[in-house]
């Protein structure tokens, strides 16, 4: 049967420095690791990170210094299943990445909303 199965990936669009800064962020912050990426015919540049075996965010260099953001419409945030909410709040406060943590009763979880440096928001979920 035809039809989505789950989401595939997210990509973030920014020139090289802010992605440098992006793909630090993603990697030494929210925990995803450098893995694999194509080779395009088309010469785009990039990192491809994953959550464990999956390739779940590209990050696409685009432009010089100057280029500016892609109008994304209403599109608010993006939001990670995770584990270890004890060592992800120790890590945003030692790295001074300022968040706001909301209480979920359906699914119970705990909710962290913060910022990236391109300034997506992201959402981090603890289910309990």
């Amino acid at each position: 049967m035809a039809g989505v199965q789950g989401i595939d990936h997210v990509n973030l669009s920014a020139p090289a420095e802010l992605l440098e800064r992006v793909r630090q962020f993603y990697v030494d912050i929210i925990g995803l690791h450098e893995g694999p990426r194509p080779t395009f015919r088309s010469g785009s540049r990039g990192y491809w990170l994953y959550a464990g075996a999956e390739p779940v965010m590209h990050l696409t260099s685009r432009g010089g210094g100057e280029a500016s953001a892609q109008a994304t419409g209403w599109l608010d945030h993006i939001a990670f299943a995770c584990v270890g909410l004890p060592a992800m709040r120790a890590k945003l406060d030692a790295t001074g990445v300022a968040y706001r943590i909301d209480v979920v009763d359906m699914p119970p979880q705990v909710q962290l909303f913060l910022t990236d440096p391109a300034g997506v928001g992201v959402e981090l979920n603890f289910r309990s």
